[in-house]
């Protein structure tokens, strides 16, 4: 709990569940992302992950890529703001961060 309140606290950019949900899923699990998964992932329509997207491309953690095989695919990446975002945040969660971190991202 107290790291929680130490992330409230800190000044860091409040993500909802969902926008986090969504930082979880594309630095966690092996890509690539698009729109259309992520919205199956998390059980949404696409227009709610577009949304979440956009504020989460606006802070510099996530960002939209077109595939070069075919330029009507985007894919969503991964940027360094992002991870260390959620580096700092393992921090606050009581792990040691970078490490934890980078072993889940690898695993």
């Amino acid at each position: 709990m107290d790291g929680l309140v130490d992330y409230v606290r800190s000044g860091e950019p409040d993500l909802t569940n969902r926008q986090m949900a969504l930082m979880m899923i594309v630095y966690l699990q092996p890509g690539p992302h698009t729109v259309r998964g992520l919205a199956r992932a998390l059980n949404v329509s696409k227009p709610v992950v577009t949304r979440a997207l956009n504020r989460l491309g606006t802070l510099g953690y996530l960002r939209r890529q077109r595939d070069d095989a075919d330029k009507r695919n985007i894919f969503v990446a991964q940027t360094s703001e992002g991870a260390n975002f959620l580096a700092e945040f393992g921090q606050f969660m009581g792990g040691d961060g970078v490490g934890d971190f980078h072993r889940r991202a690898s695993a």
